[in-house]
């Protein structure tokens, strides 16, 4: 009697197991690629969230006076406005040399951006100092765009 009461145990514990699905046998899951490993269409795009900037004339003021707030406090140690480069690059003509979408990944998304972008990579040969991730939002990244892109002359 015992041994029947194990054995229907057993099936019954088999029995509320979920069904596993034939398409998985079938076709095994591949993991979810993350956005910042997708193919980029646009490599000067650079890697993350950012795929498209629209950019108004005038500068929005606002953003401007936030950026370079966001500039003083986290970006000024190791960028200058000028062209001089101290700990990284200086910032002087970077929205002419660079899209927007590539200027707001490399500051919301600078690791992946360090491992995996040509360019970041030879910023990173050049001024050999890792970028530290900042924490910034995307809508830090697009004030600080803004601020750089009045510092390179914009109105």
């Amino acid at each position: 009697m015992k041994k029947l009461i194990a054995v229907a145990g057993i099936i019954f514990l088999f029995s509320c197991a979920p069904d596993k699905s034939k398409n998985a046998e079938e076709f095994p899951s591949q993991p979810a690629k993350s956005a910042v490993e997708e193919v980029i269409s646009d490599p000067t795009k650079g890697l993350g969230a950012v795929k498209n900037v629209t950019l108004k004339i005038p500068l929005e003021k606002d953003r401007v006076d936030r950026g370079l707030a966001i500039y003083e406090m986290k970006c000024s140690a190791c960028h200058k406005l000028t062209d001089q480069r101290v700990v990284g690059p200086g910032w002087k003509d970077v929205t002419k040399k660079r899209k927007p979408e590539w200027i707001m990944n490399m500051i919301t998304n600078v690791d992946v951006m360090l491992e995996k972008d040509p360019e970041a990579q030879k910023l990173l040969e050049l001024c050999l100092m890792r970028m530290p991730n900042q924490n910034m939002s995307i809508g830090d990244a697009r004030d600080v765009l803004e601020f750089m892109r009045q510092n390179d002359g914009e109105k």
